[in-house]
């Protein structure tokens, strides 16, 4: 018994798509591979010709015209011990913070439409910094696209020496000619003092972030400037570690010291959330007896009972525009070191 043997369906080529576009073959090479000064009208045409003829570029050849690996490292950077045990819960802290969830979003959110994929890597040792030093020196990813988690981190200035094209999620410590995109903290720490003051709020205290780290120390200032501007020379203080359960520790040192208290600040929404759960388990109200206002918006501060007050600050934004700048760099768009700040915004909810 025969049977009819059908020859493999031809992938589209680069003339294929010409043809639909009604442009040269050079000119979609152009396009495909990134290069810059072609008319946005082509490009858009030929974008289109790509997806109804089904065009797909051949990634190996693709690099040896572009000379790039189409890939982007994401690097969590931050202190950790040597052990295989510490670098777990290195890791484990990452994942259970909603924070790092955004900016994983904002970044493939930017990527994925330009056929860019990102290849997550931590450096929380000497040895794993290296690691992503030499990985990146090697043209296996085209950049990094960084997020350091304490002030001291060696990593920024390690990645600026060596040449490599990066950028930063959130102004580096000690200057270094890196790009970075962050937040104004002060100004949203800002906003948070002055919602609790315009809720009649007195005896007000503020749970900090890590004052090792720059967006700790910047939503401690904020809020010290605004309430003492309005009069209040003195801010309860708590140290937190921007976990829910150093917000609970610092919630209850905060009653233990001050049980008077009627407002709390809490630099961000996973500390806001534990301050949150002590308060209710010492039977306070909330807002009636004490007001609590976070910073970031995340889902934590949806999660939260009763839904939290919080300063946003928009990361899935912060993180697209990280990528935008890193882009831009291999394009040649920009090659000096370039900023961008974001304006935080309040959303009141109900506990305060």
């Amino acid at each position: 018994m025969s049977r009819e043997l059908r020859a493999p369906a031809v992938p589209p080529t680069l003339e294929d798509v010409a043809r639909v576009a009604g442009v040269s073959r050079a000119t979609v090479s152009r396009v495909v591979n990134g290069v810059r000064n072609v008319d946005p009208t082509i490009q858009e045409a030929v974008r289109r010709a790509v997806a109804s003829t089904g065009y797909t570029p051949n990634r190996a050849a693709r690099s040896l015209v572009t000379r790039r690996a189409e890939t982007i490292a994401l690097v969590v950077s931050g202190a950790g011990g040597a052990s295989e045990a510490e670098q777990s819960a290195f890791a484990s802290r990452v994942f259970a913070d909603p924070f790092f969830g955004r900016v994983v979003s904002g970044v493939i959110g930017y990527l994925r439409p330009r056929a860019m994929h990102p290849v997550l890597m931590f450096a929380e040792t000497d040895e794993t910094r290296d690691q992503v030093v030499s990985y990146l020196r090697q043209g296996n990813a085209d950049g990094a696209l960084i997020v350091s988690t304490h002030a001291e981190d060696p990593l920024p200035a390690l990645v600026a020496e060596a040449g490599i094209p990066a950028v930063l999620f959130a102004r580096p410590a000690t200057p270094v000619p890196i790009s970075f995109v962050d937040v104004a903290h002060q100004d949203g720490a800002r906003l948070a003092a002055e919602h609790l003051l315009a809720r009649g709020r007195r005896r007000v205290a503020t749970i900090t972030g890590p004052l090792d780290v720059l967006a700790g120390q910047d939503r401690l200032a904020g809020f010290r400037d605004a309430m003492a501007r309005r009069g209040h020379a003195y801010v309860r203080v708590a140290e937190g570690g921007f976990t829910l359960a150093s917000g609970e520790d610092a919630m209850r040192r905060l009653l233990a010291e001050h049980p008077d208290l009627d407002g709390v600040f809490a630099a961000n929404d996973l500390m806001a959330q534990g301050a949150c759960l002590v308060l209710r388990e010492q039977g306070r109200r909330i807002p009636d007896d004490v007001a609590v206002v976070g910073f970031d918006d995340s889902s934590a501060a949806t999660a939260c009972r009763p839904p939290l007050t919080t300063v946003r600050q928009p990361v899935e934004d912060m993180a697209a525009a990280m990528a935008r700048l890193l882009h831009e760099r291999l394009t040649g768009v920009h090659t000096e070191a370039t900023s961008v700040i974001f304006e935080p915004e309040l959303v009141v909810r109900n506990s305060s």
